[in-house]
């Protein structure tokens, strides 16, 4: 039967998620590699800061590439090249014997990540039906959970027991496994053939490279210096004249009507606003519970486990409950939840215990946990299954411009105000870092200026996280306006179709 459940979908499901975990795991467990890579490859600041950001930058440039050559080409084939190019990249980045060298590994496996990620989740819609599709995302977005929180813990270990190279050569062994099931069990699947768009492509790399490099080196010193606000200008023209070239153009790479429809568009800047707040999260609360709870990088990456159990016990109440009252209410539930979270972490005082932070992050947990796979799986709902690439590249491009403007703005509001919080009387250093004043108070042992230190920040942070709760609630205004659940209706089955041209074609093994 045409319309038949693939046989595999569960197995293709794990394999899915497996490549997804493998990015985002690999994605944090950088932040607690940067010392001893700084130390043992004699990295100087502004390598360090290529080493991180390159794989951002490139990543972010070509998912919508990504999305739509998947598309044309097939979707199980990009995301077994892009498995093998991350996999080499990550042995090269293992025995890189200097800066240059790792840093040429990470923009490889930033091209390999963006090869894979929008695969994964247009790979998810097309063998997956209407009535199995919320469980295999809620899964998926589980999975991916899994790997932001538990990215740091897993690289604490691995260094503690082995070196530095050890967080990308795990990747290598996850990258093989993945590609020979891929291979064994995946259908192929793709859109109808279309010409190319050259012109779309290039605009949209450049575009969103610039973007990214702008949001980054605007959070470090605003938009004052020349180089910031030239490749904003950059980022401006190219993405204006990429949204009027794909207007225009008889074979658009990328399918702007998508936005027309209010149900795409509201799951789109819902889940924009979430991931703004979430990107901020990360960033803030690891300095909040090393620089001022004296947390070790190990327990601050297991400090974030009642977040990664509280959002997994609940994507499968989520999953149940949505394929009862909709996509709708859920998502709007899921986020009024994390922005209460954001509030009782705002709250937090610099002394803070464990059962405190434990609560709010179990609040963030669970919010987290019913909204987005029901965000997710309305956005992706409304993407035409032609489009199924290019619409996950859409998807994972709004989330990763929103984490980044989140880690700007947040950033900067929480730089802004702890200045502000310092007296002073304090020394400049100490008022510009809260990680320059501990140093300079051990060095000293001025126990009153850590003390006032550790204050400024408290409230920074607090300042920051309230911002982040206010754009968590519009994101749960713009879901109950723009958001509508449609029920699959039977009129329209999927029956054999005689015509050469079919919407989705699947090839086997």
């Amino acid at each position: 039967m045409e319309n038949a459940r693939h046989p595999r979908r569960w197995l293709i499901l794990i394999v899915l998620c497996l490549s997804t975990l493998v990015l985002v795991i690999d994605n944090m467990v950088l932040t607690v590699s940067v010392p001893p890579i700084a130390t043992d490859l004699g990295a100087n600041a502004q390598e360090i800061q290529w080493i991180i950001e390159s794989y951002v930058l490139v990543f972010a440039g070509l998912l919508l590439t990504a999305g739509s050559l998947s598309d044309r080409f097939g979707r199980r084939r990009v995301m077994i090249i892009g498995l093998t190019v991350f996999g080499v990249a990550s042995l090269a980045a293992t025995f890189a014997a200097d800066p240059e060298q790792l840093i040429a590994g990470r923009v490889l496996m930033g091209i390999g990540g963006a090869l894979i990620m929008p695969s994964t989740l247009s790979i998810l819609i097309t063998v997956f039906d209407d009535e199995e599709r919320r469980k295999a995302i809620t899964a998926w977005s589980a999975v991916a959970m899994v790997g932001l929180v538990g990215g740091p813990v897993v690289g604490g270990v691995l260094i503690a027991h082995f070196w530095w190279g050890a967080v990308f050569l795990m990747n290598v062994p996850i990258a093989i496994v993945a590609i020979i099931a891929a291979l064994l069990l995946m259908p192929e699947s793709k859109g109808p053939w279309t010409k190319s768009d050259p012109l779309g492509m290039l605009l949209s790399m450049v575009g969103m490279t610039a973007l990214v490099w702008t949001i980054i080196e605007s959070a470090k010193g605003g938009l004052s210096h020349p180089s910031t606000q030239l490749s904003l200008g950059l980022a401006v023209v190219c993405l204006v004249s990429f949204g009027i070239w794909e207007t225009r153009t008889a074979h658009p790479m990328v399918p702007l009507a998508l936005f027309r429809n209010r149900v795409f568009t509201g799951a789109s800047f819902s889940l924009v606003l979430l991931t703004f707040a979430n990107g901020g999260l990360m960033l803030i609360l690891t300095q909040y519970l090393q620089f001022v709870l004296g947390y070790s990088p190990s327990k601050t990456g297991l400090a974030f486990a009642p977040l990664a159990v509280a959002s997994l016990l609940f994507n499968g109440i989520g999953a149940t409950l949505g394929n009862k009252i909709g996509n709708r209410p859920m998502t709007a539930i899921g986020l009024v939840i994390i922005a209460a979270g954001f509030g009782a972490l705002a709250s937090l005082p610099s002394d803070a215990g464990f059962g405190l932070l434990s609560a709010a992050m179990v609040v963030i947990g669970i919010g987290g946990g019913l909204a987005m796979p029901a965000a997710t799986g309305a956005l992706m709902g409304a993407v035409p299954a032609e489009h199924a690439g290019v619409g996950s590249a859409l998807n994972d491009t709004v989330q990763q411009a929103g984490a980044a403007l989140g880690v700007a703005v947040l950033g900067s509001i929480l730089s802004g105000t702890y200045t502000g919080a310092m007296p002073n009387s304090a020394p400049e250093q100490a008022r510009q870092s809260v990680a320059d004043a501990l140093t300079l108070a051990d060095a000293t042992h001025n126990h009153q200026l850590l003390d006032t230190a550790r204050e400024a920040f408290t409230s920074a942070m607090s300042a920051s996280f309230w911002a982040g709760a206010a754009g968590v609630l519009a994101a749960a205004a713009l879901a109950l306006i723009l958001i509508r659940d449609t029920k699959p209706t039977l009129s329209e089955p999927e029956t054999p179709d005689p015509q050469p041209e079919p919407t989705l074609t699947a090839a086997t093994n």
